[in-house]
């Protein structure tokens, strides 16, 4: 019988041509294996969330990007062997702040190779990157435009309108700065009251037109009328409908679902189901954290909360507080932790597809600070994926990996190769042991650093070896949206 005959649909042509392209291939594959890594880590359970990859493999390293995943041996400059322990891509903080020491290393030591200040970030988008690189990050760094911060320069009382003149000064420092590299836009509602839908719609609107997500700290936390959990949301999804911009709801157990988690996500659910692209985040914790003099804390905080004073607890400190410790430190906006966050609330949010974790924190100098600046991504697969059981070690990682990384794509090519172990990803990795791995912060001590996490490497580079921290190793770099000319 003639090859036509068996294959007619193809023919000979087409099926040499299929064999010389297989044989190219394996003959590629073999020529990158024959080569020397710079890196392999070794016989490690390699997870990669993006091919639902769960397997026993090598992955070999070379100019700080991922050349093979492979259960063939790869020759090494440096072997690294990680039997018995999880091969994760680096976690990515999608909700942090600006990178500063010591913070920057005790997210390393959390497993996190991508700081992205995107509740806040930058006004001028150029100094921002400017300061931060000057720095010599040991982790990958990004910001979006904080509208909070330039409004607060034209409008000091966080209670009052814009006025029509500052209006259109804010909206085209918010198009100057995507325009120079913003990764999208910050919008804390709670915070600034004044904010009204005819500032946010327009910025809404240009972050559209940009293709970067908006970022919102909603503007209700509790279910108390008036101004409840679901009216903060519906605000939120009424402005992402009119606008057709990407929206991710920034610590949804803290800010929009509290009390009411539940019906905040029947209600994210539905809104999403009617074309809303929303995404959100949340943090493994139960209780949250602010300055005192937030407006948080304005007049009726007890009953929106279902705290009083001696709920409240200064962050890296043991004094809980009393009516006369709440007035000073009111006055001095010291950052006080508020146990109110219902676990039930945290496991239906983990449970949800579209919600991943980002900590709304980093460790700064003083440690007045929450822990989860320190443990949120230890914490959560030691809590809700070994302790609890409320996910799977896969989701979890999705959740600090490839979800962050997709709801950034739009905004930079950068995110495109983050999140995964595969060909051409950027070598950030983790690796840990998924049954040491969990958060050592607390309260009166947030800088304690993770444990379990045996080696990070940030762009191919060991930051973090054998859970020692080598401090001379700042590989970071810059990860900002494509430069647009501003004339």
């Amino acid at each position: 019988m003639k090859h036509s005959e068996l294959f007619p649909a193809i023919g000979l042509v087409q099926i040499s041509l299929l064999l010389l392209a297989s044989m190219g291939e394996r003959a590629s594959t073999a020529r990158a294996q024959s080569s020397m890594f710079d890196i392999v880590i070794q016989s490690g359970r390699v997870m990669d969330p993006d091919r639902r990859l769960d397997s026993v493999l090598n992955v070999g390293m070379r100019g700080g990007v991922v050349k093979a995943v492979t259960s063939d041996p790869l020759p090494a400059k440096r072997t690294i062997d990680a039997s018995g322990m999880v091969v994760a891509p680096g976690f990515i903080d999608i909700l942090s702040y600006d990178p500063v020491e010591p913070g920057m290393w005790t997210k390393i030591a959390d497993g996190v190779t991508t700081n992205l200040a995107m509740h806040g970030g930058a006004v001028e988008p150029d100094s921002w990157y400017r300061a931060v690189t000057g720095q010599s990050p040991p982790l990958h760094y990004g910001a979006s435009f904080f509208y909070n911060a330039a409004r607060v320069r034209f409008v000091k009382d966080r209670y009052a309108r814009a006025p029509e003149e500052i209006r259109r000064k804010l909206l085209a420092m918010t198009e100057a700065a995507l325009r120079r590299g913003a990764l999208g836009v910050s919008f804390a509602l709670e915070y600034v009251p004044g904010v009204s839908g005819e500032e946010i719609q327009p910025a809404m609107a240009l972050a559209a037109k940009y293709g970067v997500p908006v970022f919102f700290h909603a503007r209700f936390s509790d279910t108390e009328e008036p101004g409840t959990n679901l009216d903060g949301l519906r605000e939120i999804v009424g402005h992402a409908l009119a606008t057709h911009a990407a929206v991710h709801i920034g610590h949804i157990n803290s800010t929009g679902g509290t009390f009411s988690m539940g019906k905040s996500i029947a209600y994210l659910d539905s809104s999403r189901a009617r074309g809303a692209d929303i995404t959100a985040c949340m943090y493994p914790y139960t209780y949250w954290a602010t300055y005192l003099n937030s407006a948080r804390f304005d007049a009726g905080w007890q009953e929106r909360f279902n705290i009083s004073y001696g709920d409240l607890q200064l962050g890296g400190s043991t004094e809980r507080l009393t009516q006369a410790t709440f007035l000073k430190h009111r006055r001095l906006g010291t950052l006080a932790v508020a146990y109110a966050i219902p676990d039930e609330d945290n496991r239906i949010a983990l449970r949800q597809p579209y919600v991943m974790i980002g900590s709304d924190a980093i460790l700064e100098p003083g440690y007045n600070n929450h822990p989860r600046a320190s443990g949120t991504f230890s914490r959560t697969i030691a809590v809700y994926v070994r302790e609890q059981n409320v996910i799977s070690l896969m989701d979890a990682i999705a959740k600090m990996t490839i979800l962050p990384a997709r709801r950034l794509e739009r905004a930079t090519a950068s995110m495109k190769r983050k999140g995964r172990i595969q060909v051409g990803a950027d070598a950030d990795i983790v690796v840990f042991d998924p049954a040491r791995i969990r958060d050592r912060a607390t309260v009166e001590h947030p800088e304690l650093r993770s444990a379990g996490i045996q080696y990070v490497l940030v762009g191919g580079k060991v930051v973090l070896e054998k859970g020692i921290l080598r401090k001379n190793v700042r590989n970071g770099s810059a990860i900002r949206g494509p430069l647009k000319s501003l004339r």
